[in-house]
């Protein structure tokens, strides 16, 4: 064999020795903060980490020849807080630890992600309230500041603000839901969800509208405004405000990249108030995030019943990935470009209410466009949106297009390039960094299952989810014998992950046999008891005698983002706003 395991590579000497040259800037800036070395072991007890708070999946699970349950550590936050438990109890407070090491986490397949993550992180613990905070984000800064990351941010916000709303709702099932969807940054599905719901109309007002808000300190305000309007205690708002006063005080060079997000959560359950994570152009991802976590230390040393807690860590992979994309930029930059300025050239991420007209360097914003059913509908609420698509209504074999946004003034977003993608696609060209946005139906974002935010439902491409057979096999309840005979359904579709999602929920043991088109033959010929498709009109169903048996969902086409693109450049949002009030104009 000479491949290495997917997800996995090998790093040779060049780009070793990049990532060298970045660990030693970080762990400089780290020591210098009195914050010490420490390592942890690749393999954990599982119940050890598990106790510390909800982590990560992880793709390795082994048993040792004790019969214990162990994993390799999907995070280096939850050893640590073993390691302080059982070996630094007495140790005087607050710790300030640092960590280079790596960690292996699940991706999906066949998306370029890797499963292994080379973390440069840090924990301060015992340190708490906004001072710990602002320790954390402002060492977090200056990182970013010695590397030169091209136009970095760090972009804050808590977890505290949306579980006061969600605490005041009535329905809990409604509230988990409705947590799973920011989670899953899916802000189309929440507002179906609320809106469906039976709390007061400021609640579902405050819990639709939080999650969007994302800009400058003035967005702190409309929190604090929505929070209060619901009856929720908006404390942990003021608490973002301290800091940011805090740190405009102390690191003014952070403080002019600062930018709040109230929908940015971590994937890990033991965060409890601030969550923040850093952005640079050309990463569609953060290159790193973190926040306080202090509930965590529980316990955990003598005589302190509560320890209060924060930590930070960076992908040294994307931490190089920005510094090649900034090296990248000079090096492209014409003769007498050359002076990047000084740290207070780029402004603060302005709120979408404060988007600025884009200066003649800023790159285009680059959107994802569906060819196929979903083209026209595309086109034409793209021009409502006031966007010129004239080069997209005959594109002949030409894939990308530049454009001038014609509307002038505070709401422009100046340049735009198209790119003429397959819907299916559009999830991916965004979630790799090749568009900054784009449109496509629900279910190829569903399908795609990459990390995307969810804006505006466009409204258009309306189609059925549904599960069917032949006709004579349902009449005779053939299907249902050989499933009880089976133990199994045979099912053929074109979309495997929602095929496979609403057959586990159901509790049906469900062979997934994936096609690419003309799915109704799978059970016509025999390969197949069902079919999982998509259908608007139901004549090809009815052509070919199949009878639906099953409703799994419906749906239309969507606006999305890269969550990095949306953080770090308000034109995104502008445009999602534009779309949006094209579809409430109908």
């Amino acid at each position: 064999m000479t491949a290495t395991p997917w997800g996995f590579r090998d790093i040779l000497p060049e780009e070793a020795q990049a990532r060298e040259d970045i660990a030693l800037t970080v762990r400089g800036i780290l020591k210098g903060h009195g914050y010490l070395p420490v390592e942890t072991p690749l393999l954990e007890h599982r119940d050890a980490l598990g106790g510390g708070g909800r982590i990560a999946d992880t793709p390795f699970k082994l048993f040792d020849d004790d019969g214990r349950f162990l994993v390799v550590r999907p995070d280096n936050t939850l050893p640590i807080v073993r390691m302080v438990a059982s070996r630094l109890d007495g140790a005087r407070l607050p710790l300030r630890l640092r960590y280079d090491a790596p960690v292996v986490r699940t991706a999906p397949r066949n998306t370029g992600a890797s499963r292994q993550v080379t973390q440069l992180g840090f924990e301060l613990i015992g340190a708490g309230g906004i001072e710990g905070d602002a320790e954390v984000v402002r060492c977090a800064a200056e990182v970013a500041q010695a590397l030169d990351l091209p136009d970095w941010r760090v972009v804050c916000g808590s977890v505290q603000p949306y579980q006061e709303l969600l605490a005041h709702c009535s329905d809990a099932g409604l509230a988990r839901r409705a947590l799973e969807l920011v989670h899953l940054n899916n802000l189309v599905d929440l507002d179906e969800l609320v809106e469906g719901g039976s709390e007061p109309p400021a609640l579902k007002r405050a819990v639709r509208e939080l999650p969007r808000l994302c800009g400058g300190a003035e967005v702190l305000v409309r929190a604090r405004e929505l929070l209060e309007g619901a009856g929720a205690d908006a404390r942990s708002v003021g608490e973002l405000g301290a800091l940011a006063e805090r740190l405009a005080s102390e690191a003014p060079a952070a403080a002019e990249r600062l930018s709040f997000d109230f929908s940015i959560v971590n994937s890990f359950g033991y965060y409890t108030g601030l969550v923040c994570k850093v952005y640079a152009a050309g990463i569609p991802e953060s290159i790193g995030s973190g926040g306080r976590y202090d509930e965590v230390f529980d316990g955990a040393v003598e005589g302190m019943p509560r320890v209060p807690a924060a930590g930070f860590a960076f992908s040294l992979e994307r931490l190089e990935a920005a510094v090649a994309e900034r090296m990248a930029g000079a090096a492209a930059a014409p003769a007498g470009d050359g002076d990047a300025g000084g740290e207070g050239d780029v402004p603060a991420a302005p709120s979408v209410a404060a988007a600025a007209v884009p200066s003649p360097a800023a790159p285009p914003v680059r959107i994802a466009v569906p060819k196929g059913s979903l083209n026209g509908d595309t086109l034409r609420v793209l021009e409502a949106a006031g966007l010129d698509v004239g080069p997209l209504r005959d594109p002949g074999r030409h894939l990308m297009f530049t454009v001038r946004d014609r509307l002038e003034g505070p709401d422009s977003i100046g340049d735009v390039e198209y790119i003429i993608v397959r819907a299916q696609d559009a999830p991916a060209f965004v979630s790799c960094g090749g568009a900054d946005c784009g449109i496509c139906g629900r279910d190829s974002l569903i399908e795609a299952d990459c990390n995307l935010l969810q804006l505006v439902d466009l409204r258009f491409g309306a189609c059925r989810f549904i599960e069917a057979e032949p006709a004579a096999a349902y009449a005779a309840g053939a299907t249902e014998r050989a499933y009880a005979r089976r133990g199994t359904l045979r099912v053929a579709t074109k979309y495997p992950r929602i095929a496979g999602a609403w057959y586990a929920g159901r509790g049906v043991n469900a062979d997934i046999l994936t096609l690419h088109g003309n799915i109704e033959l799978g059970p016509i010929v025999g390969m197949a008891d069902r079919i999982v498709d998509i259908t608007a009109t139901g004549t090809t169903l009815r052509e070919n005698d199949l009878v639906v048996t099953g409703e799994i969902m419906t749906c239309t086409a969507r606006f999305f983002a890269s969550p990095g693109r949306a953080r770090l450049d308000p034109r995104v949002r502008v445009l999602a706003a534009r779309l949006a009030d094209v579809v409430r104009r109908g």
